[in-house]
């Protein structure tokens, strides 16, 4: 058992520290929001996160895991200390703004009074890991202040389960000392014998975080762009995605063509990536990753002209019901959410959208205050000329037999589905239309 900080507590932090102390381990969370504090330390997440809230409520109550705003009282508490804050794009959208990184380290390193490891989880510019230790260098009171990289490999939704059964880990360091110290926080994982400890040097783990979200979303452009040749020669990019699944060097993981990805780390991390490459002198892969980024962006736009053509024409005027509001089935995050960016596209062909979404309303209204919104499914569809799915969530996917199929909730029995989630079949039995971007139309078939 060690006696772990975690610096940050918003979407990557917070689950992390729940996580950290699901592990045995003693936590602390810094978190500089009195407010966001406050209600974490009562057990209560301020966001949502696939089991998050059993494990924040399960150790906040033994006292293994608290809170507080005072990083001094983190410092003289922890032997170990994730830094876990936020890198968003800078203004420009061109690389990573760092400041909170550099903020958070300069503020933290003074305040030690013994020896320590601080440990990087957020992602960073290839070259930050330089700069923080010459922050150390030029701060620390002490000796022995050891500095590791380890980089997150989390899918939003599942930040939970990704940290306590992670495909990885990967950590950037120095010396023996910083390894021991996370072989040790995380002995748990490690003793199970089914993940690899990747041990490297800092600017290889820096590069390694953001190549891998970088093929990522070459995957997901990769099969979207074969999406729009299936859209226009009749196709079916299903049947295309598994097929190259199936060759092992490829894999199905990634390969479902759909809307495109968003959240708060794949946009931001290969528009940060694909900028620093493009100034390391990488033109030619600038320019794949920048092919990557225009395929992405597309998407929303094909979803919008799926949706014209699923409805038989223009649709100014008409009410749409969108399912979905959070990037991502699993998580209550909306930033660069791809169902947001459908609604956008039906607003400015003047229809008018109203969003249901099981976790992430509040969120979507503070983001998107102009949109419509409905409490409830059943009052998003009563009315609506037709349905899309905008996230994956499984209360919409599961069943055909749902409160959407209930008489008279909508003028036609139209699903326009963006994520390719549904399996066709059982809803074309229940009298719908299945519309799904890269898939040619699927008309209602009589019961």
């Amino acid at each position: 058992m060690m006696r772990v900080s975690v610096i940050g507590c918003g979407h990557l932090g917070a689950p992390h520290a729940a996580a950290m102390a699901e592990l045995g381990h003693e936590v602390i969370g810094v978190e500089l929001d009195p407010e966001k504090c406050k209600t974490l330390a009562a057990g209560v997440p301020p966001f949502y996160e696939a089991g998050f809230a059993d494990l924040l409520a399960k150790h906040t109550s033994t006292g293994r895991l608290r809170f507080t705003t005072d990083l001094a009282e983190a410092a003289e508490f922890a032997d170990l200390h994730f830094l876990a804050v936020g890198t968003p794009l800078r203004e420009d959208g061109r690389g990573y703004d760092v400041a909170q990184v550099l903020g958070a380290f300069s503020a933290l390193i003074p305040l030690l009074s013994r020896p320590a490891t601080i440990v990087g989880k957020s992602t960073v510019t290839v070259g930050t890991v330089a700069r923080l230790q010459q922050i150390i260098n030029d701060l620390a009171p002490i000796a022995d202040v050891e500095l590791v990289w380890n980089p997150e490999f989390l899918r939003e939704g599942h930040a939970v389960e990704d940290t306590l059964y992670p495909d990885r880990i990967v950590a950037g360091l120095s010396s023996t000392q910083a390894r021991a110290a996370i072989e040790e926080v995380y002995a748990p994982i490690l003793a199970r014998g089914d993940v690899e400890l990747i041990v490297t040097d800092p600017a290889t783990a820096e590069v390694l975080k953001s190549a891998a979200n970088a093929f990522l979303t070459t995957k997901i452009s990769f099969i979207n762009a074969m999406a729009e040749v299936c859209e226009i020669v009749g196709a079916d990019v299903n049947t295309v995605a598994y097929g190259i699944g199936i060759d092992k060097r490829i894999g199905h993981g990634g390969m479902r063509p759909g809307i495109g990805y968003g959240g708060g780390c794949l946009p931001k991390d290969v528009a940060a990536f694909t900028h620093r490459i493009d100034e390391l002198g990488a033109h030619e892969a600038h320019r794949l990753l920048s092919a990557v980024e225009s395929v992405n962006a597309s998407r929303a736009r094909a979803a919008v002209e799926l949706v014209e053509k699923a409805h038989g024409g223009p649709i100014a005027g008409r009410t749409i019901a969108v399912l979905g509001a959070a990037f991502k089935a699993g998580t209550s995050d909306v930033r660069d959410s791809p169902a947001l960016r459908l609604a956008a596209g039906l607003v400015e062909r003047g229809a008018v959208p109203v969003i249901y979404d099981p976790e992430a309303l509040e969120a979507a209204r503070e983001f998107h205050p102009e949109f419509a919104y409905a409490d409830t499914a059943i009052h998003a569809v009563t009315g609506a000329d037709l349905v899309v799915l905008g996230t994956e969530w499984p209360e919409f996917t599961a069943d055909p037999d749902l409160p959407l199929d209930a008489a008279d909730l909508v003028h036609r029995k139209v699903v326009v589905d963006v994520r390719n989630a549904l399996q066709s079949g059982p809803w074309l039995i229940a009298g719908w239309e299945v519309w799904q971007l890269g898939r040619p139309p699927q008309r209602t078939q009589v019961r």
